[in-house]
C-alpha cells in the first residue's frame, strides 16, 4: 500500500477503536507513522472493542491463574474430606443439641411482644442445612404428618423448577407443597442469584410444635451454659 493508503487505513481503524499496537501490527508500520498520522484522533471504545477487550483480560486472567486455582481445589477437596472423615456418627443427644443450634440460628423466634408465636417454621436456602434439620426432626419424635413445606422464592424465577426440585431433596410429592409464597422482583436491585441453580428457599413448618420450640430453647440455653463452663474452665 502506499503511504496515503496506509494513512488513511490508520485513521479509520482509530476511528473503530484501535490502539496503535493494534493498528502498526494490522497495516505493518511503525507506531511512531501511526502515531504521526492519527494523533489527533481520540479512541473511541465501541461496544465491540469493549467486549474484545474484556474477553482479552478475561483469557489472560485465566490462563495466569488456572493452575492456582486447580491447586487450591485440589487443597480444598482434601481438607473437606479429612474434616468429613472425622465425623463418623452422631448420637441422639449430639443430633438434638446441633439441630436447636441450626434452628436457633436460622430458625424463627418468638418476640417479646409476640409469646404466642412459639411455633417451629425453619426457612433456608441450603439443601444441607435443610436435610440435617429434618434429621433433627426425626430424632425430636416430629412424624412427617406434622410437617408442611412451603417454597419461597422471586416471582421472576422457574417456581414449577424449583418446587419440583425442592419437594424431591426432601421426598415428598411436590403436589404435597403449600401454595408459594412469591417475592416482589425489583429491577433495581443488583441479585446475583438468578441463574438456573437459584431455588430459592424452602420453609419448613411443623404443627403442634409450641413444646418442640421450648425444648429448642431450653437446648440452646443449656449449651450456652456449658460453653460459659468451658470458657471459664479455660482462662484459669
Amino acid at each position: 500500500m502506499a503511504k496515503p493508503e496506509l494513512r488513511a487505513a490508520a485513521r479509520e481503524l482509530r476511528l473503530l477503536g484501535h490502539t496503535y499496537d493494534e493498528i502498526a501490527t494490522k497495516l505493518g508500520v511503525s507506531k511512531s507513522s501511526v502515531s504521526l498520522w492519527v494523533r489527533d484522533i481520540p479512541r473511541v471504545d465501541t461496544p465491540e472493542r469493549a467486549r474484545q477487550r474484556q474477553e482479552h483480560v478475561k483469557a489472560m486472567a485465566e490462563a495466569r491463574w488456572s493452575g492456582h486455582r486447580q491447586q487450591r481445589d485440589e487443597r480444598r477437596a482434601a481438607v473437606r474430606t479429612a474434616a468429613a472423615d472425622t465425623v463418623t456418627e452422631l448420637s441422639r443427644e449430639e443430633l438434638l443439641r446441633l439441630g436447636a443450634l441450626i434452628y436457633w440460628c436460622e430458625g424463627t423466634k418468638a418476640k417479646a411482644w409476640r409469646e404466642h408465636g412459639q411455633y417451629v417454621i425453619f426457612t433456608n436456602s441450603d439443601p444441607v442445612l435443610i436435610s440435617v434439620f429434618l434429621c433433627f426432626l426425626r430424632a425430636a419424635g416430629v412424624g412427617d404428618e406434622r410437617l408442611q413445606f412451603r417454597l419461597s422464592i422471586h416471582e421472576n424465577a422457574d417456581v414449577d423448577a424449583a418446587v419440583t426440585w425442592w419437594a424431591a431433596a426432601v421426598g415428598v410429592s411436590s403436589s404435597d407443597f403449600l401454595p408459594t409464597t412469591l417475592k416482589r422482583h425489583n429491577p433495581k436491585t443488583v441479585r446475583l442469584n438468578t441463574a438456573d441453580r437459584y431455588r430459592g428457599c424452602l420453609v419448613v413448618r411443623v404443627r403442634r410444635s409450641r413444646e418442640l420450640y421450648w425444648m429448642i430453647e431450653g437446648l440452646v440455653r443449656g449449651m450456652q451454659r456449658a460453653a460459659s463452663g468451658v470458657g471459664r474452665a479455660g482462662s484459669g
